[in-house]
């Protein structure tokens, strides 16, 4: 059989994949006793299957009972989701970089679901995001009223992470300031974190658990970012995280998606397949510089994600379920508008001569669906 992600109850948008994944994660457990690393909640082998699914094949419980097809999550090379496992079960920092929208952070999320059960441990990485993320805070009026104490010490994720053997992850590592990424480098070194103002207890260091361990993400292309210094980097193992190269299972990652936060929307999804794989193949030709008929195409500045045409697939699905009236062909030129003008304004002029080209030119072809969207030129001024 196969089981269904959980649906978020009601007064919650979206479940952690620890809880949407429970009863796979379960399952897996049980289905795979051999040997774990210490603090794991899964062996290796059963959390690659988990992020990348078992290939529609029915697992086996291993007394004979239950079987559940594990369904894939992340769609990506097998490859890279054993190097990072292969990373973390040897107690190594992991940095997984790309181009904005490749499922860095829902990458990350599935495996430290996997390993240590919850992906709950996180710092956002920001330009105000200070030394406190990484380390600890302080109660303040506990630090008043008691001095520096145990009870008044305030825990960062990366310290509970530290007490409990357990996966901590720093999204956008590279939006903190240098200073504050540093200070990584000795808890990655040293694996504990000296409390000088508990100096002459047994509470002044924090040593690490064993399963302790950090994924990190961070954008290859974006602004507002800071260069990591050499000594962070070799704390860590790099693994990029490239757009997906089969367009076909990025259309169906991106309709499966669609649907879902559409029915999150509280409706049904009504796009048309054809509309879908225009959404999609406008989105490759503009990311890659090149369309799949072999034309040269300026690429915008804007970066043309996957996660981006998920947004635009949903917001199609939405209106075409809450404002119905005409073809839903029409109103795709304006979302990719506000799509690639979101950097670059010059991007606007890219997209017009996109429309120019790859697009006039399958409307000439005969295509009634590029013919449509060739008429729909004037709306994109």
């Amino acid at each position: 059989m196969t089981v269904t992600e959980r649906s978020a109850p009601a007064g919650r948008q979206v479940l952690p994949a620890e809880e949407r994944y429970a009863a796979e994660l379960a399952f897996l457990a049980a289905q795979d006793p051999g040997p774990r690393p210490p603090g794991w909640a899964l062996t290796p082998r059963a959390v690659v299957t988990f992020v990348c699914g078992s290939d529609g094949a029915e697992l086996t419980l291993p007394n004979g009972g239950a079987k559940l097809a594990i369904a894939p999550k992340f769609v990506g090379e097998r490859a890279l989701v054993e190097r990072c496992v292969v990373t973390l079960a040897g107690e190594r920092g992991l940095l997984l970089t790309g181009e904005p929208g490749t499922a860095k952070s829902m990458l990350s999320e599935l495996l430290a679901a996997a390993v240590c059960g919850t992906s709950a441990l996180t710092v956002q990485g920001t330009a105000g995001t200070t030394e406190d993320a990484f380390r600890y805070g302080w109660n303040y009026a506990l630090l008043l009223a008691q001095g520096p104490t145990v009870g008044a010490l305030v825990d960062s994720p990366v310290l509970s992470a530290m007490r409990t053997g357990r996966v901590v992850r720093v999204e956008e590592i590279t939006r903190c300031l240098p200073e504050v990424q540093d200070a990584l480098v000795s808890i990655l070194s040293d694996r504990r974190v000296s409390v000088p103002e508990l100096t002459a207890t047994e509470d002044a260091v924090v040593c690490a658990a064993p399963g302790f361990t950090v994924i990190a993400t961070a954008n290859l292309r974006d602004r507002g970012v800071s260069e990591m210094s050499a000594a962070l980097k070799r704390r860590f193992n790099f693994e990029t995280v490239a757009p997906i190269a089969d367009a076909d299972a990025e259309a169906t990652l991106i309709r499966r998606q669609a649907v879902a936060a559409v029915r999150r929307a509280g409706a049904a999804f009504a796009v048309d397949d054809a509309v879908l794989d225009a959404l999609v193949t406008v989105f490759r030709d503009l990311r890659s510089g090149r369309s799949a008929e072999g034309w040269d195409v300026e690429r915008p500045g804007t970066v043309m994600s996957t996660a981006e045409a998920v947004q635009v697939a949903a917001s199609l699905g939405v209106a075409a379920a809450y404002l119905p009236g005409g073809d839903v062909l029409d109103l795709l030129p304006g979302h990719l508008l506000g799509v690639v003008r979101k950097d670059d304004p010059a991007d606007h002029g890219r997209l017009l001569g996109y429309w120019d080209g790859p697009v006039r030119r399958r409307a000439e072809d005969g295509s009634a669906m590029w013919r449509r969207l060739w008429d729909l030129r004037g709306s994109l001024r």
